[in-house]
C-alpha cells in the first residue's frame, strides 16, 4: 500500500502570542498527516534558537527567499513587513498562507474569514493569501450569523473590554511588572500604555480620529459587515482597555425585528457550537479567569425586559488567542488543505 504523503506546513513567527498558540493548537487538534518548520525572520545563526512541537524539540530556523518552495501551507505570525514579503512569496512559490497578525485584514484582496460564517468564499475563490479577522469581529460574527436568520437585527451596540495581550507580549509584560511594582509599594514603569494600566480602565489607549473613535473600533465594525456580506449592519462598538491579560468580554445590546423569550435565545446558544451557554442564574462562570485557553465562545447573563421583548443584552466571553485567533485559523487551514494536494 503506497504511503500517504505528509503535508508541508510552515510557522513564521514563533514568538508573537499569536504564533504560539497556532502551534498549541496544531499540536493537540487532529489534522491530517503533516510535517511542520518553525522560522523566525531575526534567526541568523541555524541551529541558534530551538523550540518544541509535540514534546519534541525543533529547530526554527532563518527566513530565507527559498525556505518556504514547497511549502503546502504556510501560517503568518510575524511582524507586517515580514508578512507583507510572505504573501509576495505566496503568489511567486504556490503555497497557501494564513495571516494571524491583522496585516492583510483591510485589504479588499485578501479574503477575510470566520470559520462556519463565510468560509463557503473558500468553495468559489482560490485565495493565495487569506485573512484571520480581529478577536472580537470573530466573536460578534458568529453572534449575528446565529441570531440574524431567526430573529433579525435592527441594531447592535458592543462594549468591549480588551486584554492587554492585544498589544502581544509587551502588553502581558507590562501589566504583570506594574502589577508587582504596586504591591510592592513601587512606582509602576509606564512604557507601552500611557497611563498606569495595572488595577484600573482606559477608556482608550489609540489615537482617536475626528468622531473620537480608534483605529481597532472602526476595524472590527467594517470587518463583522464584511464577514456578514452585509455592508450596512446597522453595528456600534466601544473599546475599553482592562487590566487583564487574556481574554475579550463584551456586552452586546440588540434590538430585534422580531420577538424573542430568553428560553429560546438560550436554547439556541446551547444548541450552536461554538458557543457554550453557561447556567448564568447560578453562578458568574463566564469570566476572563474560567474562559482562558477555552475554544468556545462562552455565554454568560442574558438580559431582556419583559416589556420589550426585542431589546435583549447579550455577555460573551472569548480566549482572544485560543477561539480568537488560532481555532478560527486551524479551522479555515483544515477546510483548506481537505482539497489540497501534498507536493
Amino acid at each position: 500500500m503506497k504511503a500517504q504523503k505528509k503535508l508541508k506546513l510552515a510557522l513564521v513567527g514563533t514568538d508573537s502570542l499569536r504564533g504560539n498558540e497556532i502551534k498549541n493548537v496544531l499540536a493537540r487538534k487532529k489534522l491530517a498527516a503533516f510535517e511542520i518548520e518553525f522560522y523566525d525572520p531575526d534567526v541568523k545563526e541555524e541551529y541558534s534558537k530551538l523550540s518544541q512541537f509535540r514534546k519534541e524539540p525543533k529547530v526554527i530556523h532563518g527566513l530565507k527567499e527559498d525556505s518556504l518552495e514547497g511549502k503546502d501551507l504556510v501560517f503568518f505570525a510575524s511582524d507586517r513587513e515580514t508578512n507583507r514579503r510572505l504573501k509576495s512569496l505566496a503568489a511567486k512559490q504556490g503555497f497557501l498562507g494564513i495571516d494571524l497578525s491583522e496585516t492583510f485584514n483591510l485589504d479588499p484582496g485578501v479574503p477575510l474569514l470566520v470559520a462556519g460564517v463565510n468560509d463557503d468564499i473558500l468553495d468559489k475563490e482560490s485565495p493565495s493569501v487569506i485573512a484571520n479577522p480581529h478577536p472580537v469581529t470573530i466573536m460578534l460574527s458568529h453572534l449575528f450569523h446565529l441570531i440574524l436568520p431567526r430573529f433579525g437585527v435592527l441594531k447592535a451596540v458592543a462594549t468591549v473590554l480588551q486584554p492587554v495581550s492585544a498589544f502581544d507580549d509587551a502588553g502581558v509584560q507590562e501589566l504583570a511588572s506594574q502589577s508587582v511594582s504596586l504591591l510592592n509599594g513601587a512606582a509602576p514603569s509606564k512604557k507601552l500604555f500611557q497611563e498606569q494600566i495595572a488595577f484600573n480602565i482606559l477608556s482608550h489607549t489609540e489615537t482617536l480620529d475626528a468622531g473620537g473613535f480608534c483605529l481597532h473600533e472602526r476595524q472590527i465594525v467594517a470587518e463583522t459587515q464584511r464577514v456578514l456580506k452585509q455592508p450596512e449592519f446597522p453595528l456600534f462598538l466601544s473599546i475599553i482597555q482592562a487590566p487583564i491579560f487574556h481574554t475579550y468580554s463584551l456586552a452586546a445590546y440588540c434590538e430585534l425585528e422580531n420577538d424573542a423569550v430568553l428560553k429560546d435565545l438560550e436554547a439556541l446558544f446551547r444548541q450552536t457550537p461554538p458557543f457554550k451557554m453557561t447556567d448564568f442564574r447560578r453562578a458568574c462562570s463566564a469570566t476572563s479567569i474560567s474562559v482562558s485557553g477555552k475554544d468556545e465562545i462562552f455565554v454568560g447573563r442574558i438580559k431582556m425586559e419583559e416589556s420589550s421583548p426585542r431589546a435583549v443584552w447579550i455577555w460573551l466571553v472569548a480566549d482572544d488567542l485560543t477561539r480568537g485567533s488560532a481555532v478560527n485559523a486551524f479551522e479555515i487551514a483544515k477546510k483548506l488543505l481537505a482539497v489540497r494536494t501534498p507536493r
